[in-house]
């Protein structure tokens, strides 16, 4: 056995900048895999676990005297409330086979740099009832731990690419993301005052911390109201681009969701991201189930109170117009951007396209040429310029739809 640097861990490298996202995504990959490997675990008592994890963090906070009483009373109160609320939802993942016996205790200091890839370690052996959990309650120590780091760009990174991994029905546990985040950070706030009185000779940095994480429970626990965003354009505009330069600065926290009709399709026919797909799976009957899939998991996402952005190119009225209708079902914000861009632009881009979903070609790219968009009631978005520069002009128009892009701050202790 070697010792490996403890310089490496996560919450060292987050603490010091911001981490590559090639390394996030990885990340992801790594959980994912760990939860596939993971043997199905009994559902009763994970159930059981959450109210009493729940007031065993309220009593102490009680106990230390560090916390104002009312802010504990409300994070209690809130996050019991919860409970109720996605009980039944927990049941049925439990019933799916989405409680493991997973990691356990995944903060980004029991996560550490190996041969530059992310290596889990320190996970719950002795204890499988504790580790007993929801795979999203076990990703949602990292998640919640990026945030805190003030992370949040990679959290969002975290999050869209596990889900990118099949796992039956996981969407459907997305409702149960702010009370799992949220316990997590109350579990950390728990540890760290356990600290106190102890033989760390200077514990206002353990303090500091300690308020850090109990005020990010609170934030996590009382999410703001999800946003639909649809980005439409011809290939090579940079919806892509945008939407994930976009996705971490939309509330709630980590940011929105995003379904990209490229990586849907991929799915759909059952094959690699990037492996070229015939023709015939861009026949208009097959873009149109497409379109749908996509859709109809924007629906499921949004109503379980997470944001969304939809990437595909919308060359349709109709297509454009279903979208704004999951929005208006569920009386919720939508904002549309169209973005366009001269023809030498669009072709240079996807020249110049490695690794990616979209199997778009030059010969494409020109033939869309001859598109008929039809009338736009969306917000058209000069996208001929720098991703910057486009993703600026796309945050000042969401300040005319009056949605607020800027990241929250934590609420004070």
């Amino acid at each position: 056995m070697e010792r490996f640097d403890e310089r490496l861990t996560l919450d060292h490298l987050a603490q010091a900048g911001a981490l590559d996202p090639a390394l996030v995504v990885d990340l992801a990959d790594a959980i994912a895999a760990s939860h596939r490997t993971a043997s199905a675990a009994a559902v009763d008592g994970w159930i059981c676990s959450v109210p009493s994890i729940i007031t065993d963090n309220t009593s102490a906070f009680r106990a230390s005297g560090c916390l104002p009483a009312d802010a504990i009373d409300e994070l209690d109160a809130a996050s019991q409330t919860e409970f109720s609320r996605i009980r039944a939802r927990l049941k049925e993942r439990g019933r799916l086979g989405l409680v493991r016996r997973c990691h356990g205790d995944l903060h980004l200091a029991n996560i550490v740099l190996i041969g530059h890839k992310p290596v889990l370690f320190d996970a719950i052996e002795f204890d499988p009832a504790i580790a007993s959990v929801d795979i999203l309650y076990d990703l949602s120590f990292t998640l919640m731990d990026l945030l805190h780091y003030g992370r949040r760009i990679e959290a969002n990174i975290l999050l869209n690419r596990y889900l990118t991994i099949p796992f039956e029905d996981n969407l459907d546990g997305i409702a149960a993301l702010p009370l799992f985040m949220s316990m997590r950070a109350a579990i950390r706030a728990n540890v760290l005052l356990a600290r106190l009185g102890g033989h760390y000779a200077d514990e206002a940095p353990i303090l500091l911390a300690t308020r850090s994480y109990f005020a990010l429970a609170r934030q996590l626990i009382s999410p703001s109201s999800p946003t639909l965003v649809a980005i439409g354009g011809l290939s090579g505009t940079g919806k892509t681009v945008l939407a994930r330069a976009l996705a971490d600065a939309i509330e709630p926290p980590p940011g929105a969701l995003i379904l990209r009709s490229d990586v849907v399709r991929k799915q759909y026919f059952q094959v690699d991201e990037t492996q070229q797909l015939p023709t015939t799976a861009y026949q208009p009957e097959a873009t149109a189930i497409i379109y749908q899939i996509q859709t109809e998991r924007a629906g499921r996402i949004l109503s379980q109170g997470h944001s969304v952005i939809l990437d595909a190119v919308f060359a349709k009225p109709a297509e454009r117009h279903s979208v704004a209708a999951i929005a208006r079902k569920l009386n919720l914000p939508f904002v549309g951007f169209f973005l366009v861009s001269d023809l030498i632009t669009r072709m240079k881009r996807v020249r110049h396209r490695v690794d990616d979903a979209s199997d778009a070609t030059l010969d494409l790219v020109r033939h869309q040429e001859n598109y008929d968009i039809g009338p736009l009631d969306w917000h058209i978005i000069d996208a001929s310029g720098t991703p910057q520069q486009t993703l600026q002009r796309c945050k000042e128009r969401f300040g005319m739809a009056q949605t607020d892009l800027s990241p929250k701050p934590l609420d004070p202790p």
